[in-house]
């Protein structure tokens, strides 16, 4: 049988055991609450639900999410539907990495299953956070049907929404909660677009009716185009290029860095100069080591635990991104997949990030969405650790501008317990606010570097506080 048969044989055939196992589950929504999780001594602290909601037009697409309620007032505090950039990384990352009650404990680690500490600088100290997995095949959500796993920005707006309608019709005492689309890195992409068929969904009478208050975005990409041109400009402001080089390639480049003229030799000359000074930073944090250079090109996912292992041993080899292979070893654990209650035989491999994804990236920019909600009076958090490299501040400044609000909190240091957390800059449009800030000293994405600071910006800001 030739390989590209076999390949499509065993595709049917893992296809055709998890329609099986569809029919089982008789394509209804299905929710635990999970009181103990493996890794984690006793009870969990918080309530955790976990579940699944079928969506698409064959309800064929099934969708995990993470829900957990606040520790505060689950009553009372709003609600977030939280969404990982990637696309294809698991809504897991913004729980353990980022903003969820749990963290690895990292120097405990051993190779064995992973232990968590509890994090005191949880958004959930504040909010009610739905962490869904999202576009299909990411995490554990999965499709019963080939065609399913076809996706794209536009199919994935559409399946979040879907998404949230029928969790809400299955969490009724949630539905006049104040609600947040939140999410970071790439699914700035995603998110102003999922606001926004939200409140098309509100004016056209859909039921049930979003209490729909904004948005919240952290180093989000917004135009794929511009976010990246901005890199060069960047280096130059943190003092990682010369005036020289910077002038020379802002003249000769026309200030176009990502598809310059390639027969415009003294664009190309300046270009190379400026990759030779920045090539080997790490541009999610330009302060910390560049990932993966004891490994050559190799890719962080084909790092095994005993490399992590050996290399946490060794200052010098230590860099963050070695730490995301405790949530591989974590969550393909099966006792632990029986703990999250994921149906059996639906996943045979969980990632972190899912680089295999049939996604068309269909939307390379949403600054018009922006523009439509800065018209519909919502509110918007957006922040940037001023140390990424990936997705500029200065590129996420220029996008704000040009939506041309008006500035009506002047730019200006914001502080955490008497120090400098970062700077802020508010903006209007009748109703409509716009918040942004910058995290000092953190990267892509901020709450992974600088938790405290990024925990009391958002109490701050959904308290309808200054920053």
């Amino acid at each position: 049988m030739a390989p590209q048969a076999a390949l499509a044989a065993a595709d049917w055939l893992r296809l055709s055991c998890v329609f099986t196992l569809f029919l089982l589950f008789n394509t209804a929504e299905s929710k635990s609450i999970v009181k103990e999780l493996p890794g984690y001594s006793g009870n969990l602290p918080f309530k955790l639900e976990t579940g699944y909601v079928s969506v698409g037009e064959k309800d064929d697409l099934q969708l995990f999410y993470y829900f957990i309620e606040s520790e505060s007032n689950p009553v009372k505090d709003p609600l977030v539907l939280w969404i990982t950039g990637g696309p294809g990384c698991s809504s897991f990352s913004g729980l353990v990495y980022e903003i969820g009650p749990l963290a690895y404990n990292v120097p405990a680690f051993n190779g064995s299953l992973p232990t968590f500490l509890l994090n005191p600088y949880s958004w959930t100290k504040v909010a009610n956070i739905i962490f869904l997995d999202i576009p299909v095949g990411t995490g554990f959500s999965y499709s019963t049907t080939l065609e399913g796993y076809y996706s794209s920005h536009t199919k994935t707006v559409k399946d979040s929404y879907s998404f949230l309608r029928k969790w809400l019709l299955d969490h009724p005492n949630f539905s006049k909660h104040n609600l947040y689309i939140g999410g970071d890195s790439y699914s700035g992409l995603l998110v102003p677009m999922i606001v926004s068929e939200i409140s098309n969904g509100n004016d056209e009478g859909n039921v049930p009716r979003m209490s729909l208050r904004g948005y919240v975005l952290g180093n989000p990409v917004t135009d794929t185009h511009n976010d990246v041109n901005t890199r060069i400009p960047y280096a130059h402001r943190m003092g990682l290029i010369s005036d020289e080089y910077y002038e020379g390639a802002k003249s000769s480049c026309q200030g176009e860095y990502v598809d310059p003229d390639p027969n415009n030799a003294q664009c190309i000359y300046y270009l190379r100069l400026i990759e030779e000074c920045t090539g080997k930073l790490n541009e999610p944090q330009i302060l910390e080591p560049k990932c993966g250079s004891p490994w050559g090109h190799r890719f962080f996912e084909d790092i095994s635990s005993d490399v992590l292992f050996l290399s946490s041993q060794q200052e010098e080899m230590w860099c963050r991104k070695y730490e995301n292979i405790l949530s591989y070893v974590w969550a393909n654990d099966p006792t632990v997949q029986q703990a999250l209650h994921i149906r059996n035989g639906t996943k045979t491999e969980w990632r972190r990030c899912n680089k295999t994804l049939a996604f068309d990236e269909d939307v390379t920019s949403v600054v018009e969405y922006h523009q439509f909600l800065s018209r519909k009076g919502y509110q918007a958090l957006v922040y940037s650790g001023d140390h990424d490299m990936v997705i500029p501040y200065i590129g996420t400044l220029e996008w704000i501008k040009s939506l041309n609000l008006t500035v009506n909190d002047n730019w200006r240091p914001w502080f955490v317990n008497g120090q400098v957390a970062g700077f802020t800059e508010k903006y209007r449009h009748y109703e409509f606010a716009l918040t942004f800030a910058t995290v000092m000293g953190a990267g892509h994405t901020a709450p992974q570097y600088k938790p405290k600071q990024c925990f009391a910006m958002v109490e701050r800001w959904f308290s309808q506080y200054q920053l």
